[in-house]
């Protein structure tokens, strides 16, 4: 760790529980490890969202799997954004497919829409429907293990997309290339930093995680299990 350079982290279930606040001891070491290294979020979502869920934190978000990108402004404690890609898909191709799987499984029973399609391109397969009740989503597949077991299958049928295993019960995609990897790589590249000058804390690195790719990657990477554990995974850092 001694040439780390850049922490790169992921949000949800590292730095804080699942579009919840920052708690105030993770709040506080990230300052602390901001007076040492350049810091810098990776997310899934969308950098306004990343932003407002950690109320303003001052840091660079990169969103989207690396279809946007925003830096902070200090004098207007707001983002700049600096990219902000979309690129279009084949709704009816999709439907199709989602709809293979749906009477495959049997998940032929959803409440509201069946693909939640995002303006930047991004898509998910929401298995209990769009406007599913909380309680049945989280109970639906908790340890993805429902999921996982289709999880090739579906990788198969969406050559198009990085397929991520999102939620507890949902399979969100990404058109390649973009994944977490591919974010934090340009990222290196349009700053100057090697991939052994940063190290990515995560917690979604099993099979079908979104931050598998960067796990399986040359990156430095610091897995965590509990957000509430993260002052002390990254105390090795301070």
């Amino acid at each position: 760790m001694k040439d780390i350079k850049v922490i790169a982290f992921d949000l949800d279930g590292t730095l804080s529980n699942h579009k919840e606040h920052l708690p105030k001891a993770n709040k506080d070491t990230l300052l602390e490890l901001s007076k040492k290294y350049k810091l810098i979020m990776v997310g899934a979502g969308q950098v306004g969202r990343i932003f407002n869920q950690m109320e303003k934190f001052p840091i660079d978000i990169i969103g989207n799997y690396g279809m946007q990108y925003a830096k902070y402004n200090a004098q207007t404690n707001d983002l700049d954004i600096i990219r902000d890609d979309s690129l279009p898909c084949n709704k009816e191709e999709i439907d199709k497919k989602v709809t293979y799987f749906r009477e495959k499984y049997g998940f032929t029973s959803f409440a509201g829409d069946s693909v939640e399609y995002h303006p930047s391109g991004c898509i998910t397969f929401a298995i209990l429907g769009t406007k599913a009740k909380q309680e049945d989503k989280l109970s639906f597949d908790p340890d993805r293990t429902k999921r996982r077991l289709i999880y090739n299958e579906v990788v198969e049928a969406f050559p198009d997309y990085c397929v991520f295993v999102g939620g507890s019960s949902s399979f969100d995609m990404a058109p390649k290339p973009y994944n977490k990897y591919y974010a934090l790589d340009l990222f290196c590249k349009e700053n100057g930093y090697s991939h052994s000058e940063v190290v990515f804390v995560g917690d979604d690195y099993g099979m079908g995680g979104n931050d598998e790719s960067v796990y399986k990657s040359n990156f430095n990477f610091l897995t965590i299990d509990d957000f509430r554990t993260f002052p002390n995974v990254v105390k090795e850092l301070l």
